[in-house]
Protein backbone atom coordinates (compact mmCIF):
# COMPACT_ATOMS: atom_id res chain seq x y z
CA UNK A 1 0.00 0.00 0.00
CA UNK A 2 2.79 2.48 0.97
CA UNK A 3 4.26 1.49 -3.32
CA UNK A 4 0.77 2.37 -4.15
CA UNK A 5 1.10 5.93 -2.33
CA UNK A 6 4.22 6.05 -4.10
CA UNK A 7 3.26 5.28 -7.48
CA UNK A 8 0.08 8.06 -7.55
CA UNK A 9 2.73 10.79 -6.57
CA UNK A 10 5.25 9.52 -9.28
CA UNK A 11 2.41 9.68 -11.70
CA UNK A 12 1.14 13.14 -10.89
CA UNK A 13 4.43 14.23 -10.83
CA UNK A 14 5.18 13.28 -14.28
CA UNK A 15 2.22 14.61 -15.71
CA UNK A 16 3.21 17.81 -13.94
CA UNK A 17 6.07 17.68 -16.11
CA UNK A 18 5.60 15.79 -19.30
CA UNK A 19 1.52 16.44 -19.84
CA UNK A 20 -0.11 15.25 -23.07
CA UNK A 21 2.38 15.71 -25.95
CA UNK A 22 0.45 15.36 -29.08
CA UNK A 23 3.31 13.18 -30.59
CA UNK A 24 2.58 10.13 -27.82
CA UNK A 25 -0.01 8.16 -28.47
CA UNK A 26 -2.63 8.13 -25.58
CA UNK A 27 -4.53 5.10 -24.34
CA UNK A 28 -7.58 6.56 -24.09
CA UNK A 29 -7.78 6.71 -27.50
CA UNK A 30 -8.29 3.05 -27.67
CA UNK A 31 -11.42 3.28 -25.03
CA UNK A 32 -12.60 5.56 -27.70
CA UNK A 33 -12.49 3.44 -30.42
CA UNK A 34 -13.44 0.50 -28.41
CA UNK A 35 -16.83 2.57 -27.49
CA UNK A 36 -17.37 3.43 -30.88
CA UNK A 37 -16.65 -0.38 -32.02
CA UNK A 38 -19.29 -1.62 -29.67
CA UNK A 39 -21.84 0.86 -30.22
CA UNK A 40 -21.95 0.20 -34.25
CA UNK A 41 -22.46 -3.59 -33.20
CA UNK A 42 -24.82 -3.35 -30.56
CA UNK A 43 -26.73 -0.53 -32.31
CA UNK A 44 -26.81 -3.76 -35.37
CA UNK A 45 -27.87 -6.39 -32.51
CA UNK A 46 -30.58 -5.07 -31.06
CA UNK A 47 -33.79 -3.40 -32.09
CA UNK A 48 -34.01 0.58 -32.69
CA UNK A 49 -36.83 1.19 -30.21
CA UNK A 50 -36.74 2.72 -26.91
CA UNK A 51 -36.25 -0.14 -25.36
CA UNK A 52 -33.83 -1.65 -27.00
CA UNK A 53 -31.29 1.33 -27.42
CA UNK A 54 -31.57 1.58 -23.10
CA UNK A 55 -30.67 -2.46 -23.07
CA UNK A 56 -27.80 -1.88 -26.00
CA UNK A 57 -26.46 1.08 -23.75
CA UNK A 58 -26.34 -0.68 -20.50
CA UNK A 59 -24.81 -3.56 -22.57
CA UNK A 60 -22.31 -1.39 -24.08
CA UNK A 61 -21.16 0.22 -20.41
CA UNK A 62 -20.74 -3.06 -18.69
CA UNK A 63 -18.31 -4.16 -21.74
CA UNK A 64 -16.45 -0.83 -22.42
CA UNK A 65 -15.97 -0.78 -18.44
CA UNK A 66 -15.47 -4.39 -18.20
CA UNK A 67 -12.78 -4.53 -21.03
CA UNK A 68 -11.25 -1.01 -19.99
CA UNK A 69 -10.24 -2.51 -16.54
CA UNK A 70 -9.94 -6.02 -17.06
CA UNK A 71 -7.48 -5.03 -20.11
CA UNK A 72 -5.07 -2.49 -17.06
CA UNK A 73 -5.12 -5.80 -14.58
CA UNK A 74 -4.34 -8.26 -17.06
CA UNK A 75 -1.07 -6.06 -18.33
CA UNK A 76 -0.35 -5.00 -14.64
CA UNK A 77 -0.51 -8.96 -13.63
CA UNK A 78 1.69 -9.77 -16.82
CA UNK A 79 4.44 -7.22 -15.83
CA UNK A 80 4.65 -8.23 -12.24
CA UNK A 81 5.37 -11.96 -13.70
CA UNK A 82 8.22 -10.43 -15.46
CA UNK A 83 9.74 -8.27 -12.51
CA UNK A 84 8.29 -6.13 -9.83
CA UNK A 85 10.27 -2.94 -10.80
CA UNK A 86 8.42 -3.44 -14.28
CA UNK A 87 5.23 -3.51 -13.11
CA UNK A 88 6.30 -0.66 -10.43
CA UNK A 89 6.74 1.30 -13.76
CA UNK A 90 4.19 0.80 -16.00
CA UNK A 91 1.41 1.39 -12.93
CA UNK A 92 3.25 5.03 -12.32
CA UNK A 93 2.99 5.35 -16.25
CA UNK A 94 -0.78 4.17 -16.36
CA UNK A 95 -1.54 6.47 -13.27
CA UNK A 96 0.49 9.69 -15.24
CA UNK A 97 -2.28 8.70 -18.53
CA UNK A 98 -5.38 8.92 -16.11
CA UNK A 99 -4.52 12.92 -15.29
CA UNK A 100 -5.19 15.59 -17.33
CA UNK A 101 -3.64 18.70 -15.15
CA UNK A 102 -0.63 19.68 -17.51
CA UNK A 103 -2.66 18.95 -20.37
CA UNK A 104 -5.69 21.22 -19.76
CA UNK A 105 -3.82 24.11 -18.25
CA UNK A 106 -1.67 24.15 -21.93
CA UNK A 107 -4.66 23.60 -24.19
CA UNK A 108 -6.66 26.50 -22.32
CA UNK A 109 -3.22 29.02 -22.29
CA UNK A 110 -3.43 29.07 -25.83
CA UNK A 111 -6.60 30.08 -25.75
CA UNK A 112 -5.09 32.93 -23.12
CA UNK A 113 -2.15 33.75 -25.73
CA UNK A 114 -4.24 34.15 -28.61
CA UNK A 115 -6.58 36.51 -26.78
CA UNK A 116 -3.80 38.33 -25.09
CA UNK A 117 -2.40 38.99 -28.86
CA UNK A 118 -5.47 40.00 -30.11
CA UNK A 119 -6.48 36.90 -32.22
CA UNK A 120 -9.95 36.34 -31.83
CA UNK A 121 -10.19 34.16 -34.45
CA UNK A 122 -6.87 31.76 -33.18
CA UNK A 123 -9.23 31.89 -29.95
CA UNK A 124 -11.81 30.25 -31.06
CA UNK A 125 -9.85 27.71 -32.77
CA UNK A 126 -8.07 26.83 -29.68
CA UNK A 127 -11.18 26.78 -27.55
CA UNK A 128 -12.73 24.82 -30.20
CA UNK A 129 -10.57 21.97 -29.26
CA UNK A 130 -11.48 21.46 -25.42
CA UNK A 131 -15.64 22.76 -25.43
CA UNK A 132 -18.22 20.97 -26.92
CA UNK A 133 -20.22 24.18 -27.65
CA UNK A 134 -20.61 25.48 -30.78
CA UNK A 135 -17.34 28.34 -30.94
CA UNK A 136 -17.72 30.05 -34.74
CA UNK A 137 -19.81 33.15 -33.21
CA UNK A 138 -18.23 33.62 -29.63
CA UNK A 139 -16.76 36.96 -29.18
CA UNK A 140 -13.87 37.33 -26.75
CA UNK A 141 -15.56 37.28 -23.69
CA UNK A 142 -17.48 34.21 -24.88
CA UNK A 143 -14.50 32.60 -25.69
CA UNK A 144 -12.74 33.26 -21.97
CA UNK A 145 -15.97 31.88 -20.80
CA UNK A 146 -15.81 28.71 -22.02
CA UNK A 147 -12.43 28.20 -21.42
CA UNK A 148 -12.67 29.29 -17.70
CA UNK A 149 -15.80 26.77 -17.52
CA UNK A 150 -14.36 23.93 -19.07
CA UNK A 151 -11.02 24.50 -16.71
CA UNK A 152 -13.15 24.42 -13.90
CA UNK A 153 -15.56 21.71 -14.78
CA UNK A 154 -12.41 19.41 -15.80
CA UNK A 155 -10.71 20.24 -12.95
CA UNK A 156 -13.14 17.44 -11.20
CA UNK A 157 -13.73 14.80 -13.51
CA UNK A 158 -10.25 15.27 -15.43
CA UNK A 159 -8.34 15.21 -12.24
CA UNK A 160 -9.52 15.26 -9.00
CA UNK A 161 -12.31 12.21 -9.53
CA UNK A 162 -9.33 10.14 -11.89
CA UNK A 163 -7.19 10.87 -8.59
CA UNK A 164 -9.41 10.05 -5.96
CA UNK A 165 -9.98 6.56 -7.79
CA UNK A 166 -5.99 6.07 -8.35
CA UNK A 167 -5.43 6.46 -4.60
CA UNK A 168 -8.13 4.42 -3.63
CA UNK A 169 -8.09 1.34 -6.14
CA UNK A 170 -4.94 1.80 -8.22
CA UNK A 171 -4.75 1.69 -12.31
CA UNK A 172 -7.63 -0.63 -12.95
CA UNK A 173 -10.09 1.64 -10.71
CA UNK A 174 -8.47 4.57 -12.44
CA UNK A 175 -8.82 3.39 -15.78
CA UNK A 176 -12.59 1.92 -15.07
CA UNK A 177 -13.58 5.30 -14.15
CA UNK A 178 -11.98 7.00 -17.23
CA UNK A 179 -13.75 3.99 -19.23
CA UNK A 180 -17.03 5.47 -17.99
CA UNK A 181 -16.28 9.07 -18.29
CA UNK A 182 -15.31 8.51 -21.92
CA UNK A 183 -18.56 7.01 -22.70
CA UNK A 184 -20.19 10.07 -21.09
CA UNK A 185 -18.65 12.65 -23.32
CA UNK A 186 -19.54 10.19 -26.32
CA UNK A 187 -22.82 9.04 -25.83
CA UNK A 188 -24.00 10.76 -23.25
CA UNK A 189 -25.93 13.42 -25.15
CA UNK A 190 -29.40 14.15 -24.53
CA UNK A 191 -30.26 14.70 -28.28
CA UNK A 192 -32.25 12.37 -30.91
CA UNK A 193 -29.57 9.47 -31.54
CA UNK A 194 -28.00 9.22 -28.26
CA UNK A 195 -31.45 9.79 -25.56
CA UNK A 196 -31.77 6.27 -24.96
CA UNK A 197 -28.75 4.35 -26.13
CA UNK A 198 -26.24 6.99 -23.71
CA UNK A 199 -28.33 7.04 -20.54
CA UNK A 200 -26.70 3.73 -18.71
CA UNK A 201 -23.77 5.97 -19.03
CA UNK A 202 -24.80 9.23 -18.28
CA UNK A 203 -26.57 7.83 -15.20
CA UNK A 204 -23.37 5.87 -14.04
CA UNK A 205 -21.37 8.85 -14.48
CA UNK A 206 -23.37 11.09 -12.45
CA UNK A 207 -23.24 8.47 -9.74
CA UNK A 208 -19.39 7.77 -10.01
CA UNK A 209 -18.75 12.05 -10.27
CA UNK A 210 -21.31 12.35 -7.17
CA UNK A 211 -18.58 12.42 -4.39
CA UNK A 212 -15.88 13.50 -6.46
CA UNK A 213 -18.19 16.49 -8.15
CA UNK A 214 -18.81 17.75 -4.04
CA UNK A 215 -15.10 16.87 -3.08
CA UNK A 216 -12.90 18.74 -5.84
CA UNK A 217 -15.77 21.56 -5.16
CA UNK A 218 -14.51 21.86 -1.27
CA UNK A 219 -10.93 21.65 -2.16
CA UNK A 220 -10.84 24.49 -4.73
CA UNK A 221 -12.62 26.64 -1.85
CA UNK A 222 -9.59 25.64 0.39
CA UNK A 223 -6.92 26.47 -2.71
CA UNK A 224 -8.85 29.61 -3.81
CA UNK A 225 -7.98 30.64 0.36
CA UNK A 226 -4.08 29.50 0.16
CA UNK A 227 -4.14 31.30 -3.08
CA UNK A 228 -5.46 34.04 -1.47
CA UNK A 229 -8.58 34.56 -3.76
CA UNK A 230 -11.56 35.21 -2.56
CA UNK A 231 -12.71 31.77 -0.82
CA UNK A 232 -15.73 33.54 1.18
CA UNK A 233 -17.22 34.68 -1.97
CA UNK A 234 -16.63 31.11 -3.73
CA UNK A 235 -18.26 29.21 -0.59
CA UNK A 236 -21.31 31.90 -0.88
CA UNK A 237 -21.66 31.34 -4.95
CA UNK A 238 -21.17 27.59 -4.38
CA UNK A 239 -24.16 26.61 -1.82
CA UNK A 240 -26.22 28.91 -3.75
CA UNK A 241 -25.28 27.93 -7.55
CA UNK A 242 -23.81 24.47 -6.84
CA UNK A 243 -27.55 23.41 -8.84
CA UNK A 244 -28.02 25.45 -11.50
CA UNK A 245 -26.92 23.25 -14.62
CA UNK A 246 -29.05 20.00 -15.09
CA UNK A 247 -26.34 17.53 -14.20
CA UNK A 248 -26.37 17.12 -10.70
CA UNK A 249 -22.70 17.50 -10.83
CA UNK A 250 -20.89 19.97 -13.63
CA UNK A 251 -22.13 23.03 -11.46
CA UNK A 252 -20.29 22.71 -8.41
CA UNK A 253 -16.87 23.58 -9.38
CA UNK A 254 -17.45 26.42 -11.67
CA UNK A 255 -19.68 28.13 -9.18
CA UNK A 256 -16.95 28.26 -6.79
CA UNK A 257 -14.55 29.44 -9.63
CA UNK A 258 -17.37 31.97 -10.44
CA UNK A 259 -16.95 32.91 -6.93
CA UNK A 260 -13.57 33.11 -6.42
CA UNK A 261 -12.83 35.48 -9.33
CA UNK A 262 -16.14 37.45 -8.68
CA UNK A 263 -17.11 36.58 -12.41
CA UNK A 264 -20.08 35.13 -13.90
CA UNK A 265 -19.85 32.14 -15.90
CA UNK A 266 -22.41 29.79 -17.62
CA UNK A 267 -25.58 31.38 -19.32
CA UNK A 268 -27.23 30.45 -22.94
CA UNK A 269 -25.02 28.30 -25.22
CA UNK A 270 -24.76 26.41 -28.83
CA UNK A 271 -24.54 22.91 -29.02
CA UNK A 272 -24.61 21.39 -32.49
CA UNK A 273 -26.19 24.45 -33.89
CA UNK A 274 -29.06 24.38 -31.04
CA UNK A 275 -29.35 27.37 -28.32
CA UNK A 276 -29.36 25.41 -24.68
CA UNK A 277 -30.94 28.27 -22.06
CA UNK A 278 -28.89 27.53 -18.96
CA UNK A 279 -29.09 29.71 -15.85
CA UNK A 280 -25.82 31.99 -15.34
CA UNK A 281 -23.16 30.66 -12.28
CA UNK A 282 -22.12 33.72 -10.00
CA UNK A 283 -22.47 37.62 -9.87
CA UNK A 284 -21.10 39.76 -12.48
CA UNK A 285 -19.30 41.95 -10.10
CA UNK A 286 -16.82 42.71 -12.98
CA UNK A 287 -16.02 42.06 -16.73
CA UNK A 288 -14.69 39.01 -17.74
CA UNK A 289 -11.40 38.97 -19.01
CA UNK A 290 -8.58 36.88 -20.80
CA UNK A 291 -6.59 37.01 -17.39
CA UNK A 292 -9.52 35.27 -16.12
CA UNK A 293 -8.11 31.62 -17.63
CA UNK A 294 -4.87 32.27 -16.04
CA UNK A 295 -6.61 32.81 -12.86
CA UNK A 296 -8.50 29.52 -13.61
CA UNK A 297 -5.35 27.84 -13.99
CA UNK A 298 -3.42 28.82 -10.64
CA UNK A 299 -6.68 27.37 -9.05
CA UNK A 300 -6.77 24.35 -10.87
CA UNK A 301 -2.95 23.58 -9.97
CA UNK A 302 -3.53 24.60 -6.05
CA UNK A 303 -6.65 22.45 -6.41
CA UNK A 304 -5.02 19.36 -7.80
CA UNK A 305 -1.85 19.68 -5.81
CA UNK A 306 -3.87 20.13 -2.26
CA UNK A 307 -5.76 17.00 -3.51
CA UNK A 308 -2.65 15.00 -3.89
CA UNK A 309 -1.40 16.08 -0.55
CA UNK A 310 -4.55 15.25 1.44
CA UNK A 311 -5.78 11.93 -0.25
CA UNK A 312 -2.20 10.18 0.28
CA UNK A 313 -2.19 12.22 3.90
CA UNK A 314 -5.76 9.90 4.92
CA UNK A 315 -4.75 6.72 2.85
CA UNK A 316 -1.57 6.98 4.71
CA UNK A 317 -3.15 7.65 8.28
CA UNK A 318 -5.35 4.29 7.26
CA UNK A 319 -2.53 2.66 6.56
CA UNK A 320 -0.78 3.46 9.55
CA UNK A 321 -3.80 2.88 11.90
CA UNK A 322 -4.30 -0.76 9.81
Amino acid sequence: MELSMLVVGLGFLLDLLVGDPHWLYHPIRLVGHLIHGLELLLRRLFPKTDQGELAAGGLLLVLTAGITSSVAWGLLFLAGRVHPYLRFGLEMVMCYQLLATKALKDETMKVYRALKEGDVEGARHAVSMVVGRDTAALDDIGITKAAVETVAENTSDGIIAPLLFLVVGGPVLGYFYKAVNTMDSMVGYKNERYLHFGRAAAKFDDILNYIPARLSAVLMIYASGLLRMDAGNAWRIYLRDRYQHSSPNSAHTEAVTAGALHIQLAGNAYYFGKLHEKPTLGDADRPVEYEDIRRANRLLYGTAILALTVFLFVKGAIIWVM
